[in-house]
């Protein structure tokens, strides 16, 4: 029997929480993603909430989320001033390719998602198979952009080939713009990651590439497969 999209994400979530009870230290720091997935793994962690040392939030929304769950949340500063480990971050994607770089930001919350993956030892993804590609572009590619440089940094990433759309009336945690790149067609996810971060205005872009997952569960109807890089 074939499972909604929202069993579908229920699943690859329990799966998370099973893979974060058998691998991160008890008493340790966990990452979390933003997004409708990262929402049910919040909602599986409170069986294994008193296991954890804490979280950090990749959003106000996350953040919320887990306080809600009594999930004690922790800013990531005071993590790396203490130099707490964060050995497990786990968060969805918009896209996913066989290489296992990303394209995220759906939610809006791609910087702080990318800075919270750049400090975990382990980047965990958890996807529904829909979110499997071959090559990265169907999905919009995410850009956040300081306001005052939308205009400059919309013409550059056209140069790029795409068509950029103001994500009307939505700011970032940060108090950003976020640009939409529709029509791409991404080949070499590293090098188009680089070269839209060195567009000035630009704060961050929605391809996890350089710093993609190590690990993902896809769930399918056939159940949840592992996929290492």
């Amino acid at each position: 029997m074939s499972k909604t999209q929202d069993e579908l994400k229920r699943a690859v979530a329990e799966a998370a929480r099973d893979h974060v009870a058998e691998n991160l230290p008890a008493g340790a720091i966990l990452g979390v993603g933003t997004g409708s997935t990262a929402n049910f793994f919040i909602d599986a962690l409170a069986t294994i909430r008193d296991r954890l040392g804490g979280a950090v939030a990749s959003s106000e929304a996350t953040r919320a989320r887990l306080v809600a769950q009594a999930i004690p949340v922790l800013e990531l500063n005071e993590v790396v001033e203490r130099d707490l480990p964060l050995p497990i971050y786990v968060d969805g994607a918009d896209e996913i390719d066989a290489g296992l770089a990303m394209i995220k930001g759906g939610g809006g919350a791609l910087t702080r998602e990318k800075i919270v993956a750049a400090v975990a030892d382990t980047f965990v993804c958890v996807c529904d198979a829909s979110k499997r590609v071959a090559v990265l572009g169907s999905f919009p590619l995410p850009v956040e952009v300081i306001p005052m440089a939308r205009a400059h940094v919309a013409r550059e990433l056209a140069k790029l080939g795409g068509t950029p759309k103001l994500r009307a009336g939505d700011l970032t945690d940060n108090g950003n713009l976020i640009l939409d790149v529709h029509g791409l067609v991404i080949a070499d996810p590293v090098r188009l990651e680089v070269t839209i971060n060195q567009i000035a205005g630009v704060v961050a872009n929605g391809l996890f590439a350089q710093r993609g997952a190590d690990l993902l569960l896809l769930a399918g109807h056939a159940g949840v497969q592992r996929h290492a890089r």
